[in-house]
């Protein structure tokens, strides 16, 4: 992409909004040509408002044109940095045919064209640790299956689903494609720094919005509709019933994609929007393999079922002669009511729990609580 070019595609980019925006390429063509219309010609599809400022120079659009220029041809980054417009053969065609397709994407990480068959996998972020083991194993399944897993790198599922695809992935495979609401330039949460760089040199980080947007709140459900279409599917793991993975859900549906629900207990909040969703019609799996087995390829195949990934899900682990992983139950549980259940005195339980707890078939939550991890 030329510098003028750039240029051009910023000023349209911030000046309108994309339904706007597409309606003036449409009838004029690239942006340059559009730019290049009277006020007059462009006030026959915009308000003069717009046209106006079509045809003004800002200073801070100057600035941004010249930041954006720099991160392009920024040589640490090898050209693993590229914006895509609307006109570029390497726009992903799934996202290109939704309703609302951003003018422009910005891109970290190599891009292949056609881009890779993906599946998006969102959740809560302040999941259970089942909730949080379920987005890993069947994030790192679908890669094992050589699919591409898309997700938000916000905290709790989306951060496991991509460390789920990052683990499954084979060498030189797209594992997984993160769609943030910042500006490229900046990681939201910080914490996941180190996570998204792993993420560019084996997937891709994605945005519409330009360097320098911080994380405002109005933009993270806005990308959501870049995730859905991005994905051939979408998986919730666990979603409260206001949870903005229900946006992305609703929006995967909108673009006649399926969605899929893991469904869980009956008593917790972070079940209670993917049991919604089951009920308007999503599809309920316990497995990757339920996913995979409703996403053929484009050319018929369906995804190669990954190596023992079926019977390691089902995979029961073996209980203690005291059946306290089936005391547990899937539900958190207090250390009184496991008493009540066993039997056994609150020292002996306390010393297997922090057994179970060292060898990762058991977390402790807040409050005293404990729950089971794991298939069970």
């Amino acid at each position: 992409m030329e510098r003028d070019e750039l240029a051009a595609w910023l000023r349209l980019d911030l000046t309108l909004g994309n339904a706007t925006a597409r309606r003036l390429l449409a009838a004029f063509g690239l942006p340059q040509r559009v730019l290049s219309q009277s006020e007059a010609a462009l006030g026959q599809l915009v308000s003069s408002a717009q046209a106006r400022a079509l045809h003004t120079e800002h200073e801070p659009m100057a600035a941004l044109l010249e930041a954006t220029w720099q991160w392009l041809q920024d040589a640490q980054a090898s050209g693993r940095r590229r914006i895509l417009t609307l006109s570029d053969p390497d726009y992903p065609a799934g996202l290109l045919n939704t309703e609302d397709p951003p003018l422009m994407l910005y891109v970290m990480g190599e891009v292949h064209a056609p881009w890779p068959a993906s599946i998006a996998v969102v959740g809560s972020r302040n999941p259970t640790p089942q909730g949080l083991a379920n987005a890993r194993q069947f994030a790192r399944s679908f890669t094992e299956a050589g699919l591409t897993v898309v997700s938000g790198l916000a905290l709790g599922v989306d951060a496991a689903a991509h460390e789920g695809a990052l683990e499954g992935a084979a060498a030189g495979q797209t594992a997984t494609i993160a769609v943030v609401g910042t500006g490229l330039d900046r990681v939201y949460p910080r914490q996941h720094l180190e996570l998204a760089r792993r993420i560019e040199q084996s997937g891709l980080v994605v945005s519409e919005y330009p360097l320098g947007t911080p994380p405002l709140a109005a933009n993270f459900p806005k990308r959501n509709r870049i995730i859905a279409g991005l994905s051939q599917g979408t998986v919730v793991v666990e979603a409260a019933l206001k949870s903005g993975s229900l946006i992305t859900a609703r929006q995967a549906a909108e673009q006649g994609k399926d969605v899929f629900a893991i469904p869980g207990s009956i008593h917790s909040p972070q079940s209670r929007g993917c049991h919604a969703l089951l009920k308007q019609g999503a599809k309920l799996v316990d497995t990757a393999q339920d996913v995979l087995e409703e996403l053929p390829q484009p050319n018929g195949h369906r995804p190669r079922a990954p190596a023992q990934q079926a019977s390691s899900e089902r995979n029961t682990t073996a209980e203690p002669h005291d059946g306290l992983l089936a005391a547990l139950g899937f539900d958190p549980v207090s250390l009184d009511a496991l008493v009540a259940r066993t039997g056994v005195s609150p020292a002996h339980l306390q010393a297997k729990l922090l057994e179970l707890e060292l060898d990762g078939e058991v977390a402790r939550l807040p409050g005293g609580l404990f729950q089971r991890v794991g298939a069970g």
